[in-house]
Parts: structure tokens; sequence; C-alpha cells
């Protein structure tokens, strides 16, 4: 199986999966853990891959997305974004929005608790 056969079948048969250094336990950059830390806190149930064990996935998750950098997110196999896109989607609550409209269960007090500590 190649690495975009293996991307493709980790992104469609997960609700959420973020691609990201290191793990959603022991996030391994500062940008990863971000957006881990975001989906811990509202509850989200998610798949992650460490693209720092498998250079193949490391290369094609960006050529899979045609996005430079690490990490990213997808929500019902749609690619949603970086760091910056969901730090400003959960700013502005469209990523409670997304999460609602594909069935994706989270915790929408922590959600709301983000947001008032970052007004």
């Amino acid at each position: 199986m190649t690495a975009q056969d293996q991307i493709k079948e980790t992104v469609t048969a997960n609700d959420v999966v973020l691609f990201m250094k290191g793990t959603k336990t022991m996030p391994q950059c500062g940008f990863s853990s971000r957006v881990a830390g975001v989906l811990n806190f509202m509850g989200v149930e998610y798949s992650d891959v460490n693209v720092l064990a498998d250079d193949a996935i490391r290369q094609g998750i960006k050529d899979y997305s045609d996005w430079p950098t690490i990490p990213q997110l997808y929500v019902k196999g749609e690619f949603v974004g970086g760091c910056d896109i969901i730090t400003e989607m959960t700013l502005s609550g469209e990523l409670d929005t997304l999460f609602s409209e594909n069935g994706v269960t989270f915790d929408q007090e922590a959600a709301d608790k983000i947001r008032e500590a970052n007004a």
C-alpha cells in the first residue's frame, strides 16, 4: 500500500484525523500541541497520526492536501487546515459549526471557554 493509499484510507475511515508531529498525548512541536490541545479540551474523539514515525507519510500528507505544513486536520475526509486556520476557526466558532454539521461530538461549554479565555 502506498503512502497516498494509506492516507486516503485513514482520512475516510475516521471522522476526525490529525496528522501531527508526535501523538495527541505527547505532541512534539508547538503547532501540533496547540491543535491537539484544542481537540482534547473540546472532548473531540479523533485519530492521531504521528508523521515523525514515517517519512513517507510525513511527505505524503503534504502532497495529499497540497498544504506544506504539519499539523493537518481532516473532518469527514475533508482537509480543514493547519494550526493557524484551526485556531481562527476555534475562536470564531466556525469549528463548532463544522463539527455540528458533520455529526462530530464535542463539548460546547469547553469551546465557549476557549473563546472566553481568548477574548
